[in-house]
């Protein structure tokens, strides 16, 4: 009877192969580490520069860009907006601190630019601050969108008058919304749009009927459907 002779597989050891892996990044170290230190020594300095940046101009420069804008907000909120704007000699104004500062002054500057030129009758300066106001404060940015109507009713363009103030009013619901489609009703009665005046009118009747402008919507309303 012939003997059935077994082959045994031949075990595999992957330590050579850890051997040779090691051997050969040490080889590719010992090769190329001059270019390797010197590119880790550029990312480290990098790193360094731009926290020194961070720390001893940028951080400082925004301090300093509060500090002026908290003088020209003074003036604003006293309704001087000529200083507000431009200052006086003393108090920097809100559009030096831009030219000085930029975005370190933080976003709300164009806010206060934009209302400030919107009080001294400059519309067309008003629209292009208050367009460049982007908050995730809806309140704000909803006043934003009003003030923009505001500057287009100046200009006697009633179509984006409109168009802002009911985007304002869309923005978020609060109780601010019901003069903002007040503003958008009387606006559609000067552009003859008698009927969507008239479901404005139902609109702040019905959803902001404790404001001032729910308590007379009443008697636009009559006086609409009277005049059809």
């Amino acid at each position: 009877m012939s003997k059935q002779v077994t082959k045994h597989a031949t075990p595999r050891h992957t330590e050579p192969t850890v051997k040779e892996a090691v051997g050969k990044t040490e080889v590719f170290f010992q090769k190329h580490k001059n270019h390797l230190l010197y590119g880790l020594g550029v990312v480290i300095l990098l790193v360094c520069a731009w926290l020194a940046y961070q720390r001893f101009y940028n951080e400082p420069m925004k301090q300093e860009a509060l500090g002026q804008m908290f003088l020209a907000e003074q003036a604003f909120r006293a309704d001087d907006f000529e200083v507000a704007l431009h200052g006086d000699g003393n108090v920097l104004g809100f559009t030096q601190i831009w030219n000085e500062y930029g975005s370190k002054a933080g976003i709300s500057i164009h806010f206060y630019m934009g209302v400030s030129y919107l009080h001294l009758g400059e519309y067309l300066a008003a629209i292009d601050a208050l367009q460049k106001y982007n908050s995730k404060d809806f309140v704000i940015q909803a006043r934003a969108f009003c003030n923009i109507g505001d500057a287009y009713v100046g200009l006697d363009n009633l179509a984006k008058a409109q168009e802002y103030y009911l985007k304002a009013a869309r923005l978020n619901d609060n109780i601010m919304v019901a003069s903002y489609l007040k503003k958008a009703a009387v606006i559609s009665e000067e552009l003859n749009q008698i009927d969507k005046a008239i479901a404005l009118y139902q609109e702040i009747k019905d959803k902001y009927p404790q404001t001032m402008e729910g308590y007379e919507a009443d008697k636009y309303i009559a006086r609409l459907q009277v005049n059809k």
